[in-house]
């Protein structure tokens, strides 16, 4: 039996990092979950929640397992990445930190850019496991009703970055298309989203669009034609449905993607989509299969099992750099997070916590 602790500071990362829990509680290991942020409102009766650096370091954790780029060092045991999402072209997704042991890659690209930086650093391994967010989301995929909707519906969802986000160009076309009746919609924006734009979004709610908060976009996959998107990592993530996706000004546009400039192109763009070109969809089952390949659902089990093997003795061939300055704001950032937590936990407990 191994003690495995999952960290995140976000609220999304409890569906990325749920699989490996259940896989792992299948195979009898113990879990416990640190949060350097929101997110105890999502955990269940029966997860753990240590609550702070004491309590982690108390635990003896054989391995801390993260979809976030940094990781609460002071754990014991190995580092695992297992990463938020996919390469959607923004800087520094292919970075090394020199605080894991272990990257868990999704697929090909990414497992070729990390060996090679492996193979040069020499002080972590990598694994190709694929990403275990999408475990229920390829075994609800393979059993899904594929039947046609009344009216198309376009999935529209925007990173939060005005640097890549499309969302204030965009929000004059999607409203005007909203109230057509043409297509039905549904609107999520990422949930460091700038909140008047947020605002903004919300009260188009009407007949023919719905806005949705769920903090795991795949719930909204299923009921999806075409999403519009600009440089979100969520389309890739899209993608692996084998269903278009139009973007605005994408940093770095494929044949997968019809990709446009101007919001004014947006509605001959999603027709373009709805209408399913041979030579679009077999770009997008190409860019697919590059992503992630692994379409079972077991791609938690794979990390785990690449744990198992760092554990046994397959680990880099050189010590992790001492990386002081960086530990050191680690440390200061999650030492602010638990005192605000503490105020706020007095006047309102959070489910899960013990």
């Amino acid at each position: 039996m191994k003690r495995l602790i999952l960290y995140g500071s976000e609220r999304y990362v409890i569906a990325i990092l749920r699989p490996i829990a259940e896989a792992a509680r299948k195979r009898g290991d113990a879990v416990a979950w640190y949060l350097g942020g929101p997110g105890a409102e999502l955990l269940g009766a029966n997860d753990e929640l240590l609550p702070d650096m004491a309590a982690v370091r108390q635990w003896g954790s054989d391995a801390v397992l993260t979809c976030n780029d940094l990781v609460p060092y002071f754990a014991s045991g190995a580092k695992v990445q297992v990463f938020h999402g996919f390469d959607a072209g923004k800087p520094r997704h292919i970075h090394v930190r020199g605080l894991f042991d272990l990257y868990c890659t999704t697929g090909p690209a990414d497992t070729a850019a990390f060996e090679a930086l492996a193979a040069r650093l020499g002080h972590f391994t990598v694994a190709q496991t694929g990403w275990p967010k999408l475990d229920p989301f390829f075994r609800a995929l393979a059993s899904q009703d594929a039947a046609a909707p009344v009216r198309p519906r376009i999935l529209y969802h925007s990173t939060f970055s005005p640097s890549w986000s499309a969302a204030e160009l965009l929000y004059d076309t999607v409203a005007a298309l909203s109230r057509t009746g043409r297509w039905d919609w549904t609107v999520t924006l990422h949930p460091k989203m700038n909140p008047a734009t947020v605002a903004k979004y919300r009260a188009l709610a009407g007949p023919h669009l719905a806005f949705a908060d769920n903090d795991n976009i795949l719930e909204l996959f299923p009921g999806a034609d075409v999403m519009v998107s600009d440089t979100s990592s969520a389309l890739h993530e899209f993608l692996l449905t084998l269903r278009p996706v139009v973007t605005c000004r994408n940093l770095r546009p494929g044949p997968y993607l019809i990709d446009i400039q101007q919001p004014a192109e947006l509605a001959a763009a999603i027709e373009r989509a709805l209408s399913a070109p041979p030579e679009l969809l077999a770009a997008i089952r190409a860019h697919a299969a590059a992503l992630h390949p692994d379409r079972d659902g077991q791609s938690a089990a794979r990390v785990l099992a690449a744990l198992d093997s760092l554990l046994a003795g397959a680990g880099a061939r050189r010590a992790k750099p001492l990386n002081l300055l960086r530990k050191w704001r680690i440390r200061r950032r999650l030492a602010h997070w638990e005192r605000t937590r503490e105020g706020r936990t007095k006047a309102a407990p959070a489910r899960g916590s013990r």
